[in-house]
């Protein structure tokens, strides 16, 4: 990824060492408190790295600089053959011009976990975030997407709200892009849930893409690339990014650190009441909506309701602009959709008024760079030569040892002086 990197000195053996891992295909961005290189143009000693110097830039104090060192595009596909280049080049001009069917191979593209086709996953995202921040610079900087985030326990009727919420928003001439996370399969590593398919009438419009993807064991709520596939779904022109978690406990705010609003969907008279009222999770939501409101839960929704908006009085205030709302909602009968749109917008509005959208998205880049950079450390360690050989004398070392201690303890328990006289 072409994410920014900060870091706090730049040292030459550090960035040759760069060119020997994924890393060298992200941009680094150097801080430094002295003089690089003795007052030698900063392109120089990169050059000789085969890095490119697309930035230097000093700053008012006269004391930091910060130097932006970039590999090329150019670079990664000329490593590319023909084939390859013709097959990135499709799914880009595919993505850009609105196809669903590029945009869900480019999502296929970045999931896999073959080393060959993350490099071609590489080149394509390069090529996505140059159009991403040529569209930004049109839109005068503003984002180009609004991205929510959908929590809830199992049973909430996430599904069922987003096929009306997403209707709706298609009727009013939006693009909506819906990232389904389903818990996967131990046995085929795919979706248990499908998600897709409880979604039937959603799912054939054709300003709507729904994409279930397996978490395939990443916590949190969310997979390994669903940054990624928010890129490639504002690169398609979706105005309007879902993303809906597995919602089976309080790990699920791994998702606020993606999106820029994070809803949380509660069942009335779902049994805990108060009980879901974890720090974890209740103090990053940005709107408490309370579904299934109608009928004879009409009730049990207002009682929950009040008491949400009583215990969100005591959490520590996130933002100076707005303050967590709850309402109720019925994707049945379509009663407070609208008002609850309504609220969204409200807080887009704040948020990107007073500035404090862009300091998150900023906040999750960072997120985000480091997750990417635990990814690849731990993917070098685990093919480096020397540690593949290793790890089957570890885990026959280790079976060994569990064995004997259990043999020890049950030893232990069944002697003499531990048996009843």
């Amino acid at each position: 990824m072409n994410i920014p990197m900060l870091l706090q000195h730049s040292h030459q053996r550090f960035l040759k060492g760069l060119l020997r891992t994924p890393f060298r295909r992200y941009h680094f961005i150097f801080h430094s408190s002295t003089h690089l290189g003795s007052g030698l143009p900063c392109a120089g000693p990169f050059n000789s790295l085969r890095l490119h110097c697309t930035e230097w830039i000093l700053l008012s104090n006269g004391l930091k600089r910060k130097l932006c060192v970039q590999t090329t595009l150019k670079e990664h596909t000329e490593e590319l053959s023909d084939k390859e280049q013709r097959f990135v080049d499709k799914l880009y001009t595919g993505l850009i011009q609105g196809h669903r069917a590029c945009l869900a191979e480019a999502i296929t593209l970045i999931e896999s976990t073959h080393k060959r086709k993350k490099e071609l996953a590489q080149v394509l995202l390069q090529k996505v975030l140059v159009y991403h921040r040529e569209r930004e610079q049109i839109n005068k900087g503003k984002p180009l997407a609004f991205r929510v985030g959908l929590s809830g326990p199992p049973g909430a009727g996430k599904s069922t709200f987003i096929e009306y919420f997403g209707k709706m928003l298609t009727e009013r001439g939006h693009k909506l892009s819906v990232l389904a996370v389903d818990p996967s399969s131990c046995t085929s590593g795919g979706s248990l849930l499908g998600d897709k398919t409880r979604m039937t009438e959603l799912s054939r419009d054709m300003n709507a893409y729904i994409r279930p993807s397996p978490t395939r064991g990443t916590l949190g709520g969310v997979t390994r690339t669903t940054n990624e596939a928010i890129l490639l779904c504002e690169g398609g022109g979706y105005d309007i990014i879902l993303i809906e978690t597995v919602g089976v406990g309080q790990s699920e705010f791994a998702v606020a650190d993606m999106v820029d609003m994070f809803v949380l969907l509660l069942p009335p008279a779902g049994g805990d009441e108060l009980q879901g009222i974890k720090r974890g999770i209740i103090e990053m939501a940005d709107l408490v909506a309370i579904t299934k409101s109608d009928g004879d839960l009409i009730v049990p929704a207002r009682r929950i309701q009040a008491e949400y908006v009583s215990a969100l009085k005591l959490l520590r205030k996130r933002s100076e602009v707005w303050r967590p709302k709850v309402i109720r909602i019925s994707a049945r009968s379509g009663e407070g959709i609208t008002e609850m749109w309504d609220k969204m917008k409200e807080f887009w509005d704040l948020m990107l008024a007073s500035g404090e959208l862009m300091a998150k998205r900023q906040r999750q880049q960072k997120v985000w760079m480091w997750n990417l950079i635990q990814e690849s450390v731990l993917e070098h360690f685990r093919t480096h030569p020397t540690v593949r050989e290793q790890i089957p004398l570890l885990e026959q070392k280790k079976k060994r040892s569990k064995r004997k201690n259990q043999r020890k303890q049950l030893l232990t328990f069944c002697s003499p002086s531990r048996l009843p006289s």
